[in-house]
């Protein structure tokens, strides 16, 4: 018998549970157990289901309010935790430590939900938005399946990282010998990295908002089973290989047959602003933006930032779904 009970989603006084949730565990073709939830759309006339995908080291909970925000304007949302993270199956002994073996893994998750839940159990048309890893993926799903999703809305899409001191096929072969010598599942970044809390808000790189900030410390602080730290060496590698492929290849753009459009942080310190714009302007059916003074998590930014985030969303998903 499953125990539903891991299931449960946390809800604490600055994070309500959007009104209909249902939740549960699905089982991907690969036999790995991931955690999602279901919400009706509550606002108006019924304008069909966003599958909302998360960024690497996200969780559920962390997007109930823009669940919320979806469901106002007559959307119905399907969401899931990626496997390692979240409520999902963790892969590795070191449970807060961000692993997957392959980033193809990450594909299906995304086609297993996309046939075992979304098809069977939430009403068409379905649109996708995609946060950071999450809109990497997807535009990896796009290039696979022109037919999983109506319409994509990507926050962010993590096309390479910022920073990197070598182009990504370097870096990501220096991962990978890395891997080869036993440092798979070493983590990547500094041994004296602090979870989130109020001493580490300034200066982060995520948001200017410091209480949708401290919602997600509290909820760690609530179930700090939900969380991950660093990435390990063999995600680095996988992340890394899957964007040298993309970054390299010419046709890559033309092969997305689905309407995206790729909104970019213009303080992003995590993933590559510069390459957002250069794929938006070689994509034959997408489009980008870049929303001044942002940082990388534009849904948990402050109010004058989102506000602007979703009215790029009802200009190109809502406006194209009749009322």
């Amino acid at each position: 018998m499953v125990d539903m009970s891991s299931a449960k989603l946390c809800e604490i006084a600055s994070n309500p549970i959007p009104e209909g949730a249902r939740v549960g565990f699905f089982k991907t073709r690969d036999n790995v157990r991931l955690r999602y939830g279901l919400w009706p759309g509550s606002g108006g006339p019924f304008r069909g289901t966003i599958c909302l995908v998360h960024g690497r080291s996200e969780f559920i909970e962390k997007y109930f309010e823009t669940i919320a925000d979806f469901q106002r304007r007559g959307f119905g949302v399907a969401t899931f935790d990626w496997r390692g993270q979240g409520g999902s199956d963790r892969l590795v002994g070191k449970r807060e430590l961000g692993y997957v073996e392959k980033f193809d893994d990450y594909l299906v998750d995304l086609e297993s939900f996309h046939s075992q839940i979304l098809l069977p159990d939430c009403s068409p048309p379905f649109n996708l938005v995609g946060h950071s890893m999450g809109g990497f993926i997807s535009l990896l799903a796009a290039e696979r399946n022109r037919m999983m999703f109506e319409r994509m809305f990507l926050s962010a899409p993590m096309l390479s990282l910022d920073g990197l001191p070598l182009g990504l096929s370097a870096m990501a072969k220096v991962a990978e010998i890395l891997c080869f010598f036993g440092l798979g599942e070493m983590a990547v970044g500094r041994k004296d990295d602090k979870r989130p809390s109020s001493e580490t808000f300034p200066g982060n790189e995520l948001t200017s908002d410091f209480e949708r900030y401290m919602r997600v410390v509290d909820i760690f602080r609530e179930r700090p089973d939900l969380a991950i730290s660093a990435p390990s060496f063999r995600w680095l590698a996988a992340a890394l290989g899957a964007m040298a492929r993309v970054s390299g290849d010419d046709g890559f753009p033309a092969r997305i047959k689905t309407p995206v459009l790729m909104l970019a942080a213009a303080r992003d310190k995590v993933v590559s602003t510069a390459a957002i714009e250069e794929l938006g302007l070689r994509m034959r059916l997408g489009r980008h933006g870049v929303i001044a003074h942002a940082r990388h998590e534009l849904f948990m930014e402050n109010d004058e930032i989102r506000a602007q985030v979703f009215a790029a969303f009802d200009a190109f998903i809502t406006e194209q779904t009749p009322a």
